[in-house]
């Protein structure tokens, strides 16, 4: 028997079918589901980043949800402390611990023995760089970053500032790529972990990508970002999701309504495929393809069989 602690990571692109899936198995296994997302962190921040409601939720314990306020700044570090942290307090209590999320860098920092400290920060080039993206924007830097470091702007939103910076700084003080680095660690599992994906023919996913944005309108998703914008919120990490710069720039005057929704649906649709890509890159994945939603139960009966097999757990339903 494998003396690591168990885990159950379940990873995959936006609305596919994650929160549903994860409730299951939760009450299946005992388990305590922990947001493997960057932005449900953020209270407020509710409808844009389809955060499990507590109806949803079920009874199960969820964490890392609603603990920081919108104008802070959340790292891969801070988040790689706080989950293991977890891990160790929900198997302390007899459950099994269950990453859900789709923020891909995130999840791999948590299970993989990764060092993010490898190569210290010079606070003087991030200072030029933070003024350069004031001068020319995000998306001139980001194409900066593709000139030198492909491979990383790949997995990186081009809003993403913070991560942009620090693939450049990374590459001016080194003269490698972050993912020189990477692959050099060769990093090893922490966990005896059962890493379950779901896909959907992408047709499917973006019509259901093109649903979600127009429920969240209905549910509020407007007045939920004019809050944030009537408080002053700029430039800050959690302005830069999926959903509310497209909703900013309609506020400043920018695009048209429908202009915003359209971008909104359209970024959310290359955010899907850039998840999967990294995903199917980045991690050893049993995929699991959840086109057919009629059969669910079939689909969580395969899945069910691959995390008892994987940790050596039995069902209790």
């Amino acid at each position: 028997m494998d003396s690591k602690q168990n885990l159950l990571v379940i990873i995959g692109p936006t609305a596919v079918g994650k929160t549903r899936l994860s409730i299951d198995l939760a009450k299946r296994y005992n388990g305590e589901i922990i947001s493997g997302d960057s932005m449900q962190i953020y209270r407020g921040m509710d409808i844009g980043t389809a955060k499990i409601t507590e109806d949803e939720m079920e009874g199960i314990p969820h964490h890392l949800i609603n603990i920081k306020e919108p104008n802070e700044n959340f790292s891969v570090a801070e988040f790689q402390l706080l989950v293991r942290a977890k891990i160790g307090e929900i198997a302390e209590r007899g459950k099994l611990p269950i990453i859900v999320g789709g923020t891909g860098l995130y999840i791999q920092s948590v299970i993989y023995d990764y060092q993010f400290s490898d190569v210290p920060g010079d606070e003087s080039l991030r200072l030029q760089l933070e003024e350069r993206v004031k001068e020319i924007g995000n998306e001139e830097l980001f194409k900066e970053l593709m000139e030198v470091d492909p491979g990383s702007a790949a997995q990186i939103h081009p809003n993403n500032v913070r991560r942009v910076i620090r693939a450049l700084e990374i590459f001016k003080l080194t003269g490698k790529t972050m993912q020189e680095f990477q692959s050099k660690q060769q990093p090893d599992l922490l966990y005896n972990t059962a890493l379950v994906g779901l896909t959907m023919e992408r047709e499917n996913l973006y019509e259901r990508i093109n649903l979600r944005v127009d429920l969240m309108l209905k549910a509020g998703l407007l007045a939920e970002v004019k809050g944030l914008y009537d408080q002053g919120l700029r430039d800050c990490q959690s302005i830069q999701a999926i959903g509310y710069k497209e909703i900013y720039e309609y506020l400043d005057g920018k695009v048209t309504f429908e202009e915003a929704v359209a971008n909104l649906k359209q970024n959310s649709r290359r955010y899907a495929k850039r998840q999967l890509t990294w995903f199917r890159n980045k991690m050893e994945v049993q995929w699991f393809d959840m086109t057919d939603v009629n059969h669910f139960s079939k689909k969580i009966t395969k899945i069910s069989h691959c995390v008892e097999g994987k940790l050596q757990v039995k069902s209790n339903t």
